[in-house]
């Protein structure tokens, strides 16, 4: 599975996977607190609900953060990263969500990494939503760690996190993390030394992650999920637009991964309700992540293709006309 997972973004010698228990949270808070010194500065590059959860738990553990927001609907720029490692020497690390799950938007990942390679700092990839269906190259993009999970793009189940980390980087981290459970250094060693993982493993989990990565290489890989997806997406946003729904993001920084879409603003319209319809007649939304403008959004991942979409946006047309909502 290691391998397979590495063969994905071609990460060959330079960086080693460590699989780990529990969400994807868990990969995020576990390649903090070893990759990033304990005087370490991290940059956390934001523009949704994870990059202000990847600050946080880096705050929690201690380590000194400089936070960078912009707009949910507007993606980090490299010049961004550019201005602001020029101008603080002090900043060791860069933290950025590649596609921010609370929009869909996309950031520019490629042009991030060459700005922050050239300033000599290290990067930490948070590709839970991207990883396996957007192009990742290890030996075109540099980073010291790239964190994703078994479910989402891989389309296994929830329930295991892996970061790829960089092998000289991760040489060099041992006793530096304050968990126990979740200390990178000390599972990647052990699982070298005895095939076996240091604590109860996620048995189920991990089968079932094989058996999704043996579909992902018979689908094509990387390009064929891709290409799925973006049908995915393209067959929804003509359907939203058909009903009059406008999404939020524009189709420049939209990632064919999850979209989110205005609510309507006629006064008959509550989420509650038309969540509960469209659910009885099979397909369950997400609701809104944003605090300023009222949302909701749908995913174009998984083992779906085009018609469930249009079957997705028949359900909602319906729900629709059953609320009375133009």
């Amino acid at each position: 599975v290691r391998a397979r997972l590495g063969a994905i973004i071609n990460a060959r010698d330079t960086h080693v996977c460590v699989p780990l228990q529990g969400s994807g949270t868990f990969s995020v808070e576990a390649a903090v607190n070893t990759l990033v010194p304990r005087d370490g500065h991290l940059l956390v590059l934001i523009n949704g609900a994870y990059g202000k959860r990847l600050a946080r738990l880096a705050q929690m553990m201690g380590r000194r953060i400089t936070q960078f927001e912009t707009a949910e609907d507007v993606p980090t720029t490299a010049a961004d990263v550019d201005g602001l490692l020029a101008r603080d020497p002090s900043i060791t690390h860069v933290g950025l969500i590649h596609c921010e799950t609370s929009t869909g938007i996309e950031n520019p990942l490629a042009a991030i990494a060459a700005v922050v390679a050239k300033h000599r700092r290290a990067l930490i990839i948070d590709a839970m939503s991207s990883f396996g269906a957007l192009p990742i190259d290890a030996q075109a993009i540099p980073f010291d760690a790239l964190i994703a999970a078994s479910g989402k793009c891989v389309e296994g189940p929830p329930g295991m996190g892996f970061v790829f980390a960089r092998k000289s980087v991760l040489e060099k981290s041992e006793g530096r993390s304050s968990s126990l459970a979740m200390d990178l250094h000390d599972q990647w060693v052990y699982m070298e030394k005895t095939t076996q993982w240091r604590f109860t493993p996620p048995t189920h989990v991990l089968v079932a992650l094989d058996a999704a990565l043996a579909q992902y290489v018979e689908e094509g890989g990387q390009p064929a999920r891709l290409a799925r997806y973006r049908a995915n997406c393209d067959a929804l946003l003509t359907g939203l637009a058909e009903l009059g729904l406008k999404s939020f993001l524009p189709p420049a920084i939209q990632a064919p991964i999850i979209v989110t879409v205005h609510a309507p603003r006629d006064p008959r319209f509550a989420f509650k309700d038309f969540y509960a319809r469209v659910r009885d007649k099979g397909f369950v939304l997400y609701p809104g992540k944003l605090t300023q403008v009222e949302t909701f959004r749908f995913g174009c991942i998984g083992a779906i293709g085009p018609d469930e979409m249009r079957s997705a946006v028949h359900a909602m047309r319906d729900a629709l006309d059953e609320m009375g909502v133009r």
